[in-house]
């Protein structure tokens, strides 16, 4: 059986950095905390074993789901050892997690990371004599580059990282007697080993629920009983604020030998940007500026004429080569039909907006390494707090605009459970990249001039529509207390390359990966409805099934302006994808991408081109959507709820949309 092997360390450390580095594989990463909130496996280079990135935790005493990842973690997995990684330049505040580390036992290795950064602001440390004086191996690393990964998976082949003894603090004598009189009193039958059991006994005084939930009725009662005898005897009233104190000592005691800070405090280059871009006043309007240009890039200068480009392909050369050897071959018509009007036509259909997809990601990438994203939840923290949330939830938000799965799973990372319910609930209002095929054919199409604006417009129509859901909700069926929010602001950087291409492309090709399953799937029933009618097959379109399911349809949403059934029979199977409207539409119209767009401007004025956009924004969550709601809740009431009260929302504004627009157009 293969080593396994766990990595710890603070939020936005290079955690899951450092782990691409020594597995060789891709998880998302981003300069903020908050990315990882559920631990991920990956096969470590040079056969070494399994290593496991775990949340980024600041204390071993979780007040959050991710944070109760890693204590379960420690006590009820089985591992080899455990890689902490710490950022050098706040080696202070990171080290309070690694004496817990320390204090549990299992071997430990440290990956000193960020040490540039640390050298860039005057700090030294002296890793040599930190290492002499724990006797555990610390290696530098910049987890970024790889730099030092080599060394980590060396000291992990030549099993460096061994069996080590547990850290003691003297937490005076009093409380030592006390701490003797609790190891002395857990069973050994316990399945972790007795090496821990210190570890157990100080987490008890300071009140882990997750080693409150590990121990027995009969060992707490036992602990109970010890606790209370030693504050009848003792002078010592808080315990767990006497043992906090003992450790920073400890910390504060060991690092002044090994570290030096510049004489001066300097303001640094991150210091003087943050005064303007977290400004009360002009933070908002410059990230609005910035979303602005970027989606001036995506669908104006660069996006839309690689689109253009590639649409011309599917409709030309590969549908008309296609046809040609299916016609070689001998092919029974119907089935020819079945790949150019439903495979190609739909597959390709939203294959076409690929270049808009990932140019869109490559620059949201860019925000999210270069470390603005983080500044962006501070600015709206301001903002939302009027609305029953903070800028925590605002995390799982910004996640969402890439897709709305991992933006619901990030809200494990709020600990008020109200307040993480409400994000969950809201989450599926930012407008994914799902939505983007939409967006990219009907701004091309009626705001050709202005379709920049026209799509923040949605985003921040998303937004607007996510706060006041949250604010009714605060306000009714989940009241709750004021929480603070508290996040960690990192320095800013210029971002690699190599993690730029990395990250643009892993979620762009989910977006292919979608294309060969949902949509092809979604696409060849279409096509079938299409198709077949209750008269049998090969029916004029208007006998066909999808005809009678669109016509039914059809007058529920003529207020809200478009009215043909083809739009209506869209909406069906966008709740599997919502890629798959766009496919859809391509097959039931029957026509090439190019006729595509002279066929949907004959269905649509701009007014209510807008207004379908808007529903399309707001409407009932795509499937996976659905079942991470369920997931993540878990209850089938609250995800009924996220599946029905979008739809109400979207019918209600797309109404207002095209009503009040039509007495001034």
């Amino acid at each position: 059986m293969s080593n396994a092997y766990c990595i710890l360390g603070n939020p936005n450390v290079g955690k899951t950095s450092l782990f691409n580095a020594l597995t060789g594989s891709y998880e998302y990463v981003g300069n903020w905390s908050g990315v990882t909130v559920d631990k991920k496996v990956g096969q470590l280079k040079k056969n070494s074993g399994h290593l496991i990135d775990l949340p980024g935790i600041y204390d071993l005493v979780p007040i959050s789901r991710d944070e109760t990842v890693v204590t379960d973690y420690l006590l009820h997995e089985k591992f080899d050892g455990m890689i902490n990684i710490i950022d050098a330049a706040q080696i202070k505040r990171n080290f309070n997690l690694t004496v817990q580390l320390l204090e549990y036992g299992a071997p430990l290795l440290i990956g000193l990371n960020m040490i540039d950064v640390a050298n860039k602001r005057g700090i030294r440390i002296d890793h040599q004599r930190l290492m002499r004086q724990l006797h555990i191996p610390i290696i530098p690393v910049i987890a970024r580059t790889g730099k030092g990964s080599d060394e980590v998976l060396n000291a992990l082949a030549d099993r460096h990282v061994s069996r080590q003894r547990p850290l003691k603090i003297h937490y005076g004598d009093a409380v030592e007697n006390l701490l003797t009189q609790l190891v002395k009193a857990l069973p050994t039958t316990l399945p972790l080993a007795q090496r821990h059991y210190r570890f157990l006994a100080i987490q008890y005084l300071l009140n882990n629920p997750a080693v409150l939930r590990y121990l027995d009725e009969e060992t707490l009662q036992r602990f109970e009983t010890l606790t209370a005898q030693f504050k009848q005897f003792n002078t010592i009233d808080d315990l767990e604020q006497h043992i906090l104190k003992c450790r920073q000592q400890y910390i504060d005691t060991m690092l002044a030998e090994v570290v030096t800070y510049p004489d001066a405090e300097r303001q640094h280059l991150t210091e003087r940007i943050d005064a303007l871009l977290t400004h009360k006043i002009l933070g908002i309007p410059i990230f609005l500026g910035m979303m602005w240009l970027i989606f001036q890039i995506t669908f104006t200068w660069i996006g839309t004429p690689l689109s253009d480009q590639l649409d011309a392909f599917f409709g030309g050369p590969l549908t008309d080569q296609t046809v040609n050897i299916m016609n070689k071959l001998g092919i029974y018509p119907a089935l020819q039909d079945l790949v150019t009007d439903g495979i190609i036509a739909g597959v390709g259909g939203v294959l076409v907006f690929i270049p808009q997809i990932l140019v869109l990601f490559f620059f949201i990438s860019l925000l999210e390494d270069s470390g603005y994203m983080a500044r962006i939840a501070v600015i709206m923290d301001r903002m939302m707090e009027k609305f029953g949330l903070n800028g925590k939830s605002f995390i799982p938000m910004i996640i969402g605009f890439g897709c709305n799965v991992p933006g619901i799973m990030a809200a494990r990372s709020i600990e008020e459970e109200k307040e993480r319910l409400t994000t969950i609930l809201i989450a599926p209002f930012m407008s994914c990249s799902a939505r983007l095929p939409v967006y990219g054919l009907f701004v091309a199409i009626f705001f050709a001039q202005h379709q920049a604006l026209v799509v923040l417009s949605l985003y921040v129509l998303g937004i607007v529509v996510a706060l006041l859901v949250s604010w009714l909700l605060s306000k009714t069926v989940l009241k709750k207390d004021t929480s603070i929010f508290v996040i960690e602001l990192p320095p800013y950087r210029l971002p690699s390359i190599k993690t730029l291409w990395r990250s643009t492309w892993e979620k762009g090709k989910g977006f292919v990966k979608k294309a060969g399953t949902f949509i092809f799937a979604g696409s060849v029933v279409i096509w079938l409805l299409n198709y077949t009618g209750p008269s049998g097959i090969d029916v004029p379109i208007d006998q066909s099934f999808l005809h009678m399911i669109g016509a039914a349809i059809a007058p529920l949403i003529t207020p809200l302006g478009f009215s043909s059934w083809q739009t209506a029979a869209t909406l069906i199977p966008g709740f599997l994808a919502k890629e798959v409207i766009i496919s859809s539409m391509a097959i039931i119209f029957a026509v090439s991408e190019e006729s595509l767009v002279a066929t949907v401007s004959t269905h649509f004025t701009a007014l209510s081109a807008y207004s379908f956009m808007v529903f399309i924004l707001l409407y009932t969550p795509c499937l996976a959507t659905v079942a991470a709601i369920r997931k993540e809740t878990p209850s089938w009431k609250w995800t009924m709820l996220a599946v029905t009260y979008p739809f109400v929302i979207a019918y209600v504004l797309s109404l207002l949309v095209y009503q009040i627009g039509s007495y001034f157009i």
